[in-house]
């Protein structure tokens, strides 16, 4: 597959003198995958972002996207991604939810005509036409998350950055917006990078995990082969999933089992335990 990104042993000094890097295994982010960078708060992940987007400049190591240096490439760049930070009250700058979502099309210098049918297809996706001539300020988390993702996306960018996009939201907008950015990985190809700490939901949005800790990347892979690391997530400060330490727990009580990473697999696996019994 055609890669798209690659960060390499990165290290960045901040005006206040902290230092971080992030080293250890090469980030490479391949056309179409969803990738995820799992770690606790304070492992880097952000910074890590942040160059990916072009925010930062590194002091060195490599960081390429599309072949090109991110930071010296910013205006060119911006047109392949969209980007929604972990604050999106800092994000939506718009008076009303129309306009936030317009902000790119007409920046971008499309006819207003073109600018309409861009935002109302993307709002008509996330479920929020009926929220287009709000103040974004009164919208809920939930809302307003959908609000930043459609401002994101209306270009259809070739790949979408997200920085801790469930964080503080409730179980049901969590998995409203795990179904939007998948559907839009299958039908449009995006690519998916996310932040997050949240394990639990990591195996619904991750083709390829990257664990980041004290700025080192120390270990990458498929949800199975990152889980099945126990060591690891505890080196990390990660608590196993919840699936994962269930059937750990089951294991141990003699029931012969592969370990799931998603519900429809634990679901699965139950139904086959209650049939066979323990020791089968």
């Amino acid at each position: 597959m055609e890669h798209i990104i690659k960060v390499d042993c990165l290290k960045h000094v901040y005006p206040d003198k902290t230092e971080v890097s992030a080293c250890g295994l090469a980030f490479t982010v391949h056309r179409g995958e969803r990738v995820t960078i799992l770690g606790p708060n304070g492992a880097g992940k952000t910074t890590l972002l942040n160059h990916i987007i072009g925010l930062l400049k590194p002091i060195d190591g490599e960081v390429s996207v599309l072949g090109m240096s991110p930071f010296e490439n910013f205006n060119e760049l911006r047109k392949h991604m969209g980007v929604v930070f972990q604050n999106v009250d800092e994000q939506i700058i718009g008076p009303t939810v129309y306009d936030d979502i317009a902000f790119t099309p007409r920046s971008e210098g499309l006819k207003k005509p073109d600018v309409d049918k861009l935002v109302k297809d993307i709002a008509k996706e996330f479920d929020i036409l009926h929220l287009l001539d709000k103040i974004p300020h009164y919208l809920s988390g939930g809302q307003k998350k959908k609000v930043a993702l459609a401002g994101a996306l209306v270009m259809k960018p070739e790949f979408l950055i997200l920085d801790e996009p469930f964080d503080s939201l409730d179980t049901k907008s969590k998995k409203e917006i795990i179904d939007i950015l998948n559907r839009i990985n299958k039908e449009l190809n995006t690519t998916l990078i996310t932040t997050t700490h949240d394990i639990n939901i990591v195996p619904s949005i991750s083709d390829v995990i990257y664990v980041l800790n004290d700025g080192k990347i120390i270990t990458k892979g498929n949800p199975h082969h990152v889980f099945s690391q126990l060591e690891i997530l505890k080196e990390a400060s990660l608590e196993k999933p919840i699936l994962s330490e269930l059937f750990y727990q089951l294991k141990e009580l003699g029931y012969i089992v592969d370990i799931p990473f998603t519900i429809k697999d634990a679901k699965e696996k139950i139904i086959q335990l209650i049939e066979k019994g323990p020791n089968n």
